[in-house]
């Protein structure tokens, strides 16, 4: 066996969407580079084979245990996925470190080819985070961005500052399944299996606001007209819509919106237009919901890019969501598989005009799928993945840093 490819992420059980993405990435990586093992180093809260949970965030030098293990595991390239939240060191007084650790670890093992995921990059920088950035690159042989705008932002950005810009930047959008999709017939079997064919007045069309409850997943937007929306569209077409609203939350920060969402929904389920559905929204599952939906609407008013969004388009299925939004947007404009609105008129016009056309429906469906296919699953993600990890090594072997055309 050849040596190892080192991802360093959080990792399930905990409910963490890093985790979630790190654990799919991880199998597709796999699949890839079948002669090299794929190890995980985690917190320590992360479990199973292959993964080592040595990131104990109680400890100022928490990176020191993990650079130990990975000259040990001596690995053809180190994986990073990086979200400010999870390198955070907080000391008694409750003053961060501004993920110093972090730097401090790629400095420890820069002699290793490294590959820094970053799972949010802001258009517009605060002066933390751009400072951030600026080591983080300096540090690290090739940086993922998700989407174009991120890295031609980041140009923006820095030369307003005066500062140069990187060019170890590549962007490699959030990996998506192609193994998801499920036909018209499975799907009805999916409503047996889920139990929804139980649920009394429950319409065969549903509307979609599937994943997990925070306070950026603005599900009342929605909630709040849905009573209107439903009657204009029987009025239109004689075809009754409901509201299926399912997943749960995870932060305690966010239990008040939850519950504010939760009775919202429950409300027009009890005028029979809607229905709640309570489970985690992570693994097959998380497909089998959205699979019964129609389309779906992701109405957040805060996201550089969305594993939520993934899973739609894994699926296929039309969807509405905010813009301007970072890469909401960037990836609805790139897939034309999904509708855009910025004031509450726009989402209530776009639910009923993809309710009451079918043709679009099925449109926007089929870019999605070319989408997957040509872009964003996971097949095209992890060949792209092995290209960073040999540009990566190329730089340590030679001490001549990576160097990727600019966007614009």
């Amino acid at each position: 066996m050849k040596s190892p490819i080192v991802m360093i992420s959080s990792y399930p059980p905990r409910l963490c969407g890093i985790g979630t993405f790190c654990e799919e990435a991880r199998e597709f990586i796999q699949k890839h580079n079948p002669d090299r093992e794929v190890l995980v180093i985690s917190h320590t809260d992360g479990e199973g084979d292959g993964v080592f949970p040595l990131i104990d965030m109680s400890k100022r030098d928490w990176w020191r245990a993990v650079a130990e293990k990975v000259h040990d595991l001596d690995p053809h390239a180190v994986h990073i996925e990086h979200e400010y939240g999870l390198y955070e060191y907080c000391d008694e007084r409750g003053h961060g470190d501004g993920n110093q650790g972090f730097l401090d670890l790629l400095d420890a093992i820069s002699d290793v080819p490294t590959v820094v995921e970053p799972h949010t990059v802001h258009g517009r920088l605060t002066d933390f985070e751009a400072d951030f950035i600026f080591k983080m690159t300096r540090r690290a042989n090739v940086v993922l961005f998700k989407c174009h705008y991120q890295k031609w932002r980041l140009d923006w950005n820095f030369a307003g500052k005066g500062w140069p810009t990187p060019r170890n930047i590549m962007v490699v959008p959030h990996g998506a399944r192609s193994d998801r999709r499920y036909s018209l017939a499975e799907v009805v079997e999916l409503r047996k299996e889920l139990d929804i064919d139980k649920v009394g007045q429950l319409s065969t069309h549903l509307v979609g606001l599937i994943g997990w409850i925070q306070s950026n997943k603005r599900w009342d937007i929605l909630t709040s007209m849905w009573e209107e929306i439903a009657r204009e569209i029987h009025e239109r077409t004689g075809e009754d819509w409901d509201l299926l609203a399912a997943g749960t939350w995870r932060d305690p920060n966010h239990k008040n919106d939850y519950d504010k969402y939760r009775n919202e929904v429950d409300v027009l389920e009890q005028k029979g237009l809607a229905h709640y559905y309570e489970f985690v929204p992570r693994g097959d599952i998380y497909y089998k919901m959205m699979a019964v939906c129609d389309f779906i609407v992701l109405p957040s008013t805060d996201e550089t890019q969305s594993g939520t969004l993934a899973r739609i388009i894994a699926l296929n299925k039309p969807y509405i969501t905010t813009a301007p939004m970072e890469g909401l947007t960037a990836q609805t404009l790139e897939s034309d598989g999904g509708l855009l609105f910025t004031t509450k008129d726009m989402l209530k016009r776009h639910v009923i005009d993809l309710a009451c056309n079918e043709g679009m429906r099925m449109r926007l469906g089929e870019n999605l799928k070319h989408y997957l296919d040509t872009v964003v699953s996971w097949e095209v993600v992890a060949e792209q993945y092995i290209d960073a990890y040999e540009l990566a090594r190329e730089a340590t072997r030679t001490g001549k840093p990576v160097l990727q055309p600019m966007e614009f």
